[in-house]
């Protein structure tokens, strides 16, 4: 009985064969360059690849060229819709630079985010962007130390590395001085968990002690739905919370929102809020949110620019301007 064979790979010399063009020409047609080739041979190639059923190799294209057009991304928390945007601009910006992007999720675990980078070291990509939860992301686990890596969304510089962060200390500023204007003297903050006091915290602290407010009370929880939910029961369960509240994220707002319905409080009449981050979501509260928007469409960008090679080197800390976005759970009327 006779062994059944794999059927043979097509290869471009198959395809050029069946052209009737050079190797060369095939390859310019596939990779759209670097030198022209008429329409007519072009679609010719084309007709080849589609009836042979050519698939180019990329592992052998990148030991060629030592580029693999290929981006690593890790993110925290993907189903966070924040991190989903800042995940389709980084696409975006990686495919205007003709790279595509291979995309992991560490959970907010430190021990998935070091292994994720090894990983996509070990995939050969031409550059990692990290966006970590954690106050000191470890990268010691790349394998390859010559792959750039560029921080993204920290709002803290990491030694030795690109970071590119908005201003969160000016949004927090700005985010809790829009509710004193309101005229709150109260103001509560929902945080993230974090080691050492974070720079939300530290302008929400400064807009208060700025306007001779005394500080008022924290309560630290998950950046998520549920961390915003039990939050907004611990704070304002017993009768006695805040008349204002800043939020350190756009879902935990949206989860002290549910627990201030469930208690019987209306935002902004008993409670005002302001978040941060601008994710898509928050425009579709009710009543929409106030928060302070992180412009993630120019991090996303500068993040590419920068593992890219482009721009300034490694240390550099590009601080992004947020911007505050009015709703009306502020107390401010939007009414259009």
């Amino acid at each position: 009985m006779s062994t059944p064979t794999t059927p043979r790979a097509v290869t471009r010399a198959d395809v050029a064969r069946y052209a009737g063009v050079s190797t060369s020409v095939v390859s310019y047609v596939v990779h759209d360059g670097p030198r022209p080739v008429a329409a007519e041979t072009a679609a010719r190639v084309r007709e080849a690849i589609r009836v042979l059923g050519y698939r180019p190799n990329a592992s052998a294209q990148a030991l060629r060229t030592g580029s693999s057009k290929m981006l690593g991304l890790i993110v925290p928390e993907l189903d966070n819709p924040f991190w989903s945007e800042l995940a389709v601009e980084v696409t975006h910006a990686a495919a205007a630079r003709g790279y595509d992007v291979l995309l992991a999720n560490s959970d907010g675990d430190s021990t998935q985010e070091r292994e994720r980078l090894r990983t996509l070291s070990a995939r050969q990509v031409d550059g990692i962007i990290v966006t970590s939860i954690q106050t000191h992301p470890d990268l010691s686990t790349v394998t390859d130390p010559g792959i750039p890596m560029v921080l993204l969304n920290t709002f803290f510089e990491v030694p030795h590395y690109v970071s590119i962060g908005v201003d969160a200390l000016r949004g927090a500023l700005d985010g809790t001085r829009h509710l004193i204007e309101h005229g709150y003297g109260s103001i509560g903050l929902v945080m993230g968990h974090a080691g050492t006091m974070e720079l939300r915290e530290q302008g929400w602290m400064r807009a208060l002690r700025d306007a001779g407010h005394p500080d008022g009370p924290i309560v630290r929880c998950d950046f998520t739905r549920r961390g915003g939910y039990e939050a907004g029961l611990r704070m304002f369960g017993d009768g006695t919370g805040p008349r204002a509240v800043f939020v350190s994220s756009d879902m935990q707002a949206i989860g002290v929102m549910r627990a201030l319905f469930e208690l019987g409080l209306r935002v902004p009449e008993d409670v005002a809020i302001v978040s941060f981050d601008g994710a898509a979501e928050a425009d579709y509260t009710n009543p929409q949110l106030t928060t302070v928007r992180q412009p993630i469409e120019v991090m996303a960008r500068e993040a590419v620019d920068r593992v890219l090679g482009d721009g300034a080197d490694e240390g550099h800390r590009r601080l992004v301007p947020p911007q505050l976005v009015l709703g009306a759970s502020c107390g401010c009327d939007v009414r259009r």
